[in-house]
């Protein structure tokens, strides 16, 4: 064996189709554990869908994916320590559409939302509920925004916080159809539910993996969808947008993102591993009871929606006249 051989031999296999090298070393990545941080509390639907990919990574890659849980300041604090981190691929950050959210009920963060943070994917999403207690006499959108404009500042709507996931779909909502209906936030999803089911709120917005249960039972009544298309868990029930609110469209996401500077070849790579763990069938049948849909978009995709997003919630921020702390 000659040593131009050798050399060449070597330089094809590092060439080769599919191979990431760890930076700074020269193993494969994943050369070790993955840290997936989310900003949420444990058992809520984030954690739950952060699990069922890290465990379909860690399948799939050979190396285990672990989520962490680092809660407090609405997901900032984790969000900002994560921006922080190595950019080598081994510390990603997990997100919601709350996470678009904080930049426009936040005047100062200690991250860049934007520029701290490498896009990977967005891997899943889910429709909201519009939700309404069984003894409210509507039974459509259109009989909610006529007896919202007949009766004004009659109508309450609570959420699961000021400048929740929850809060700014009601904001959407209340600001595109021009109706006059009081917020009531709340110490989380749990809380609001439980009032809404006791006839404390007239109506919230509530995804489905929450709120579902409680529909079927007759304790809640769910009056539309708010993405632009029906859910395949729901198909008889319209969309907000088909029910008089035009245009209305609004949906709660998961989404994988780096610390900026991160490879592109490792980037691409865990691109590549969470389209295929969303096209999996035992993803998909997972996600499908809670009406979640696996979506598997490209870096620049997942980046666009980002930007569009930040920029649509500090439009109805603005609209709406909330506070911004």
């Amino acid at each position: 064996m000659t040593r131009g051989w050798l050399i060449a031999a070597l330089a094809a296999t590092l060439l080769a189709p599919g191979a990431v090298f760890a930076q700074g070393s020269g193993e494969a990545y994943p050369a070790r554990t993955v840290r997936v941080v989310i900003g949420l509390a444990p058992g809520g639907g984030t954690d739950i869908q952060a699990r069922l990919f890290a465990q379909k990574l860690s399948e799939n890659m050979g190396r285990p994916f672990v989520v962490e849980n680092r809660t407090g300041a609405g997901g900032t604090i984790a969000y900002a320590q994560i921006a922080k981190s190595p950019p080598d691929g081994y510390t990603l950050l997990g997100v919601t559409s709350g996470y678009t959210i904080t930049p426009a009920v936040y005047s100062k963060l200690p991250y860049d939302p934007l520029n701290d943070f490498a896009p990977i994917s967005l891997v899943a999403q889910a429709p909201f509920l519009l939700l309404a207690h069984p003894s409210l006499p509507v039974r459509t959108v259109r009989d909610l925004l006529v007896l919202a404009r007949t009766k004004p500042a009659m109508l309450d709507c609570g959420s699961a916080g000021h400048g929740s996931s929850t809060h700014m779909a009601f904001e959407l909502f209340r600001t595109m159809a021009g109706v006059n209906i009081a917020h009531i936030p709340y110490k989380g999803t749990g809380p609001a539910l439980i009032d809404a089911m006791a006839g404390q709120v007239h109506m919230l917005f509530g995804n489905v993996l929450s709120a579902l249960t409680h529909v079927k039972t007759g304790r809640l009544r769910a009056l539309a969808v708010t993405t632009a298309k029906r859910s395949l868990v729901l198909p008889e029930l319209p969309t907000v947008s088909e029910s008089g609110v035009p245009g209305y469209e609004n949906s709660t996401w998961f989404g994988v993102l780096a610390p900026a500077g991160t490879p592109a070849a490792v980037l691409n790579k865990l691109n590549a591993e969470l389209t295929r763990a969303s096209q999996s069938s035992d993803i998909v049948d997972r996600l499908a009871p809670d009406g979640g849909e696996p979506v598997g978009s490209t870096p620049e995709q997942f980046g666009r929606l980002l930007a569009l997003e930040i920029s649509r919630w500090r439009k109805v921020v603005k609209d709406a006249g909330m506070k911004v702390e």
